[in-house]
């Protein structure tokens, strides 16, 4: 393959590359900063940064958080050229759909981000229109109705709240329905106004 063809990040790998095989560069050497290594060959900190990756995944350079890239082997460099020359366009792909898959992720994440925000925002409305409080209320011991379903204790017909759950030995039931039962000891939270509290009150107090 002409390497001449190659993309622009593989064309500087390969003169970095060459560089360190000609011993410019020496092993243990720290390479010039991104911005100054862009500045030299007139490119992006990006393309930079794609050139580095190609060399490190070879095992010309290491990059070193917080520190730089340094010159790790003149022998991997000489055989990096090699592969240049014999394989250039095999490792190009790679590094292309390194780069697709990067692109995928990113967009996926944006996508979920997106479809979150429209859930919030689906949501929000009916959040803000909740006027309803929440109430709460241990049912007694020595509650007679205790056994019971909701529904067999017309409960809101009786009361005009709405259970939104029931707390019981640490697991909470949420919307119950009608056959839900009540049983001594459990925490009835519900959604009413001041008026069904005070019917709820007396529901748990006078109920056979």
């Amino acid at each position: 393959m002409d390497n001449d063809a190659l993309p622009q990040y593989m064309r500087i790998a390969r003169s970095i590359a060459q560089r360190i095989a000609d011993g410019e560069l020496q092993e243990g050497e720290k390479l010039s900063g991104r911005s100054k290594l862009s500045s030299e060959y007139n490119v992006s900190p990006e393309t930079i940064r794609k050139a580095v990756q190609v060399l490190q995944d070879r095992a010309v350079v290491n990059v070193r958080e917080q520190s730089g890239v340094y010159v790790l082997s003149a022998e991997q460099a000489r055989q990096c050229l090699g592969s240049f020359k014999d394989g250039g366009g095999l490792i190009g792909k790679k590094h292309q759909l390194r780069r697709l898959l990067e692109q995928q992720q990113a967009l996926g994440r944006e996508l979920q981000e997106l479809c979150s925000s429209i859930l919030d925002e689906m949501i929000l409305p009916a959040q803000a229109a909740q006027s309803l409080p929440n109430y709460c209320v241990r049912i007694p011991e020595d509650w007679d109705g205790a056994g019971k379903s909701l529904g067999e204790l017309k409960f809101w017909r009786a009361t005009g709240a709405t259970v939104v759950a029931i707390r019981r030995s640490g697991q909470e039931i949420v919307s119950p329905g009608p056959d839900s039962a009540l049983l001594r000891g459990d925490l009835l939270i519900f959604v009413g106004d001041l008026e069904a509290r005070k019917r709820v009150v007396r529901f748990f107090s006078a109920h056979p």
